[in-house]
């Protein structure tokens, strides 16, 4: 039911003049589904407010409710027509009186971690661009059928919005700045293993994947208390980012996943200098995957002591820097970063290797991230000690990675079975800090446990070789001829 929604939605919005690419269909599919999303969340804290026998006091005022504007009933339970808005009155009312009033929550919540603030946010945030008022009946009419009362419910959308995610993703602009596939998230996350009452952060939040598949792990590592449940919800997931759309598509995809108020700001991470980063703002976990190729301005720069342009470089020291001692990472890079003979990447391997324990380095193969062509790896390190050694396992598969045939889950369980013990095997080894040159420190990903193949004869040899072969033979025919 969910799946063909969003098919049906996708297809309204593309004939209308305001959206024109992937990235609008979910932008505008978001803002509304919340509304029905938080018209039903409203619904079960009423129920239960009842059943506690206290009172509830609403969020949204009556006459912004969904069932009065989006959606009126008539007797029968279905769309009464006559209420219901459409055409230029819906497109007037939802331009000029609701996005107004739902904007007006940001100043007036009392705290910044309620769900009133973060309604109050989004729509700061968002504007409308379904330009026709009858296509919006029709999202809206669509929308309206979608329940998100029941746990499986809730489960089944969250699913489908992360597929829309992924869509948006490999619909190539921003290629995988949106999304991280999320068996390799999941992989991360096993290796990490991060605990209730420790803080998880994420610097370059996009969609928020880490953040929610962490939170999923964490939901089902045990029975939860009431104050572990508390702390999940409030006092466990911190994220950052830059741009307008990723940050709404974070902040849904979390609240559709169940946490009620993210943590998420809308900020330019690398605009924080690094030397005004004290104790009480560094987390316990850091889990990542920061934007690769992009360039920062020379002023951006100037908060990091290694002075690069290179985005992912600069996110790095960001995360060396916002680490507890004791805490841990797991952030996906080029993996060029191992091996570039730059100033800035030679210091900043050095940072890493004097501050942090990196145990484990994951290489991956091409087409990990679809629509992206770049080569990765991930790096597992711990703050507080300098690295010894590095345990680096290089992910051989017998097929091609693609959109078609994407990164699994089964693809990495023997990564997660070696690493547990740091194992070697024909896929994995490891490396002394002490055995590196010390001039670049490069920890290239070179396995000396793959057999090399065979080298290519060059055209000369075969036929040098041929020419040899077909002597021989003659010289045999030859003797045959004479002994007859």
């Amino acid at each position: 039911m969910f799946e063909q929604t969003f098919k049906n939605i996708d297809d309204i919005l593309h004939k209308d003049a305001g959206c024109g690419s992937e990235l609008d269909y979910v932008e505008q599919t978001s803002w509304v589904l919340f509304l029905k999303y938080l018209d039903d969340l409203e619904e079960d804290k009423k129920t239960h407010a009842l059943l506690a026998g206290k009172e509830y006091t609403p969020i949204i005022a009556n006459s912004y409710k969904w069932n009065i504007w989006a959606a009126p009933k008539d007797k029968d339970g279905k769309l009464d027509h006559h209420a219901a808005l459409t055409g230029d009155d819906l497109t007037d009312f939802v331009n000029n009186q609701l996005f107004g009033y739902l904007k007006k929550f940001k100043a007036s919540a009392e705290h910044a971690d309620t769900l009133e603030y973060k309604i109050g946010e989004i729509f700061s945030e968002l504007k409308n661009r379904i330009q026709s008022g009858y296509n919006l009946r029709e999202v809206i009419n669509r929308i309206d059928e979608l329940r998100f009362r029941t746990h499986a419910e809730k489960h089944e959308m969250s699913h489908l919005y992360e597929d829309k995610i992924k869509n948006m993703g490999n619909a190539g602009r921003n290629g995988g700045e949106y999304y991280t596939p999320r068996p390799l998230i999941k992989t991360i996350i096993k290796v990490v293993n991060p605990q209730i009452g420790e803080k998880i952060y994420d610097g370059a939040v996009g969609s928020a994947g880490f953040l929610c598949e962490a939170f999923d792990y964490m939901r089902k590592a045990k029975n939860l208390t009431t104050t572990d449940v508390e702390t999940l919800q409030r006092k466990t997931f911190y994220g950052k980012e830059k741009k307008s759309l990723a940050y709404i598509i974070g902040i849904m995809n979390m609240i559709l996943h169940g946490v009620e108020a993210p943590n998420i700001i809308h900020t330019n991470t690398l605009t924080e200098n690094l030397a005004d980063i004290q104790d009480k703002d560094r987390y316990n976990v850091v889990l990542a995957n920061p934007p690769f190729g992009g360039k920062e301005r020379a002023e951006v720069q100037q908060n990091f002591p290694i002075k690069t342009g290179e985005t992912a470089s600069l996110f790095l020291q960001h995360f060396i820097k916002i680490i507890k001692a004791g805490g841990r990472a797991g952030i996906v890079i080029k993996n060029t970063f191992l091996s570039n003979t730059d100033n800035a990447s030679v210091s900043l391997r050095k940072l890493l290797l004097e501050n942090c324990n990196l145990h484990t380095v994951l290489d991956l193969p091409g087409g990990t991230f679809t629509g992206a062509g770049v080569k990765t790896v991930v790096l597992f390190f711990e703050k507080g000690m300098p690295t010894d050694k590095v345990w680096y396992y290089q992910l051989n598969l017998d097929r091609n990675l693609g959109k078609t045939n994407p990164l699994n889950e089964k693809d990495l369980a023997e990564f997660l079975t070696l690493q547990k013990t740091f194992a070697d095997s024909e896929n994995s080894w490891s490396i002394k800090v002490a055995d590196l040159d010390k001039t670049t420190l490069d920890l290239s990903a070179k396995n000396p446990n793959k057999k090399e193949e065979a080298a290519l004869r060059d055209a000369k040899t075969i036929l040098s070789e041929m020419r040899q072969l077909d002597s021989e033979t003659n010289s045999i025919l030859n003797s045959i001829v004479e002994l007859l």
